[in-house]
């Protein structure tokens, strides 16, 4: 990792298409390389060497390894190589499935665009960043491709295709409640 790499992941990025979040109880967005089909949980990373993407991804993981009949997916909009460097540092996959989007086109789909200044840089969001790291070890990775202005978020669709619980991250600092997104959709 280069300090230009680092720098650049506070550039904001280019805007793509952006829709409106689904809200609950609408269809999902139809993404060719998201599947629908049957129960999911799919979260999108801020980026990889946010601490709160790890803390979800974590959690994430660890609700998949429990919950065999849901398909977990994360998305990342790092590049390939970066977001396998970073899934090797925070212990593999496991049972989520990854999406690499580099184009933010899944991400745009799913009405996440670019979020604001005080969305990634307020006051209670940087004491949450130290507060994690002291209290759990999670601290900042290095960036090495995405950008922290994206925003993230996490939903849940059951089987028929249908939102049951999630929404856009309302700050950097959000970390999804893993555990509601598997009742609302478990049947």
């Amino acid at each position: 990792m280069t300090y230009q790499q680092e720098l650049k992941s506070w550039l904001a990025p280019s805007p793509v298409p952006t829709s409106s979040p689904p809200s609950i109880g609408s269809h999902a967005p139809s993404i060719p390389t998201v599947p629908t089909s049957g129960p999911l949980v799919i979260t999108f990373l801020r980026h990889c060497g946010c601490p709160f993407a790890e803390k979800a991804f974590l959690n994430l993981r660890s609700h998949a390894s429990s919950h065999p009949d849901i398909t977990f997916i994360a998305v990342s909009h790092g590049d390939q190589v970066s977001t396998d460097k970073w899934l090797a540092a925070v212990g593999g996959a496991g049972r989520v499935q990854v999406i690499v989007d580099p184009e933010r086109r899944v991400y745009g789909a799913w009405g996440l665009g670019i979020s604001s200044f005080w969305h990634v840089l307020n006051p209670q969001g940087l004491w949450n960043v130290y507060k994690l790291g002291k209290e759990e070890g999670i601290w900042n990775r290095p960036t090495e491709s995405g950008s922290r202005w994206q925003t993230g978020g996490t939903f849940a669709v059951d089987g028929t295709g249908i939102v049951r619980w999630g929404q856009a991250a309302p700050g950097a600092d959000w970390i999804p409640d893993f555990e509601e997104a598997v009742k609302s959709i478990e049947g």
